[in-house]
């Protein structure tokens, strides 16, 4: 009976899903790499992996999903001529992608570093959106439930991020450990600790598109 109950609140919780998009963003790429680690691993690989990873569990659940890229290289608009230039129309077209898209929900996904090599964690920001603050608070939550994990706490993201700010959805940014750190940045080059990742954050959308207004996990 508890296995049959069990199933039936599952499926209860996935037909929630229907209606819903959830886009994921691999941060940075293309000549964009992001942060470097003190091994030369880029931030931009690490990001495409893990949200790889997320598109591959959302489609096992029937999630419509959406990536922003979904390999490291990226087609520049002919007239964008500098780095500079290129990075900024790759940013508007993934905010026109998120702007596209019906009851959409986005996933950013980035890595952190610091000067220091002592800080370490995972960290949630989140957007002004309604439903931003409430995301954020599942996706802590099952990311804290990973073994080892250390979690810092959840803010409002700056406005100076361009994509953050522009996206009106429920929208985090989910630093996923420091690269400048030797621990974090050991366990996330580990495929196994790349899918936990993967699978927190999926299990952190479905539990908040099932239950939206509920912020206890």
């Amino acid at each position: 009976m508890k296995i049959k109950a069990g199933l039936i609140s599952l499926l209860a919780a996935l037909s929630f899903l229907s209606g819903q998009c959830c886009i994921i963003d691999a941060g940075h790429g293309g000549e964009d790499g992001g942060a470097v680690a003190p091994d030369g691993t880029l931030e931009s690989e690490l990001n495409l992996s893990i949200s790889l990873k997320l598109d591959a569990l959302m489609g096992l659940f029937g999630a419509d999903t959406v990536l922003t890229r979904s390999s490291e290289v990226i087609d520049y608009p002919a007239g964008a001529q500098t780095v500079r230039e290129r990075k900024n129309a790759d940013q508007v077209r993934r905010v026109e992608l998120i702007a596209s898209r019906e009851n959409a929900v986005l996933i950013s996904i980035h890595q952190n570093n610091f000067g220091d090599s002592r800080p370490s964690g995972a960290q949630v920001l989140y957007n002004k959106h309604s439903g931003s603050a409430e995301l954020a608070a599942r996706a802590h939550h099952f990311l804290g439930m990973i073994d080892g994990q250390k979690m810092r706490s959840s803010a409002e993201i700056s406005e100076d991020i361009f994509l953050m700010r522009s996206a009106e959805c429920p929208a985090i940014l989910v630093e996923c450990g420091f690269l400048s750190n030797g621990e974090d940045l050991s366990k996330l080059e580990s495929d196994e600790y790349r899918t936990k990742l993967a699978l927190a954050l999926c299990a952190a959308y479905i539990n908040y598109i099932s239950c939206p207004e509920d912020t206890n996990g």
